[in-house]
């Protein structure tokens, strides 16, 4: 039983097919989020991608908003008006002719990277910051962190998206990463900060003994996860 693993991101889209060890079949292959990021065009995108992979019998998405029952309620980096209550698993699961679970990204990347003992913390950072809570393995679903404030009236995602990466350059927003983590440890007293998305790599410091990074590659075995745990 093959997976097809689709990892829906503000900049953009990546799909990956496991086998049933978790092992890729392929290269990741990944593709710029259409502009306007509109259901339709996103979804004919991930269908006309999903042919030239090889063959798979289930799918997992991992979509960046709050997915509840593979029906999507907002979209922060795509467009919330363009995503509220769109039936995610059900348009694609027709389209492809396939089932389909979809949850959010980072929960669905949790799933892949937790060690299930005690409480596990994930947060990606990329086109914004998305976080995922584990306790003993157990999803905590659509946390939503990134747009709790921070400092200065602004929340965690304004602070440390990719655009003010771009703007400040990796000492300010590094310093800006770390100050965030030294807030958020307190607050939820984690075992393990699991840290990924594409922007991890531009850390510039040394990180806390509890805060590991992995790769998207790790992160998207969530796929198989996701039908275990479903």
């Amino acid at each position: 039983m093959n997976t097809l693993a689709v990892d829906i991101g503000g900049m953009s889209l990546k799909l990956l097919v496991l086998d049933e060890r978790g092992e890729p079949l392929c290269e990741t292959l990944a593709r710029p989020t259409p502009s306007p990021p509109t259901p339709e065009a996103l979804l004919t995108l991930v269908q006309d991608l999903s042919d030239t992979l090889p063959p798979h019998q289930q799918v997992s998405v991992g979509f960046p908003g709050v997915v509840k029952a593979g029906v999507t309620f907002n979209a922060p980096n795509l467009g919330n008006e363009l995503w509220h209550r769109v039936p995610l698993s059900e348009q694609l699961a027709y389209r492809l002719e396939r089932p389909v679970r979809a949850v959010n990204d980072v929960d669905l990347q949790g799933l892949g990277v937790v060690r299930g003992e005690g409480v596990e913390l994930v947060l990606t950072l990329g086109t914004g910051m998305g976080a995922a809570l584990f306790t003993d393995g157990a999803l905590v679903p659509n946390l939503e962190l990134g747009h709790h404030p921070f400092r200065d009236g602004l929340t965690y995602e304004d602070l440390v998206r990719d655009s003010e990466l771009k703007r400040v350059g990796r000492v300010e927003w590094t310093a800006r990463v770390l100050d965030a983590i030294e807030q958020i440890e307190p607050i939820f007293n984690y075992d393990r900060l699991h840290l990924g998305g594409g922007n991890a790599a531009n850390i510039e410091s040394e990180l806390p003994e509890n805060v590991r990074v992995f790769s998207l590659a790790e992160g998207l075995r969530g796929a198989l996860k996701l039908w275990d745990e479903a």
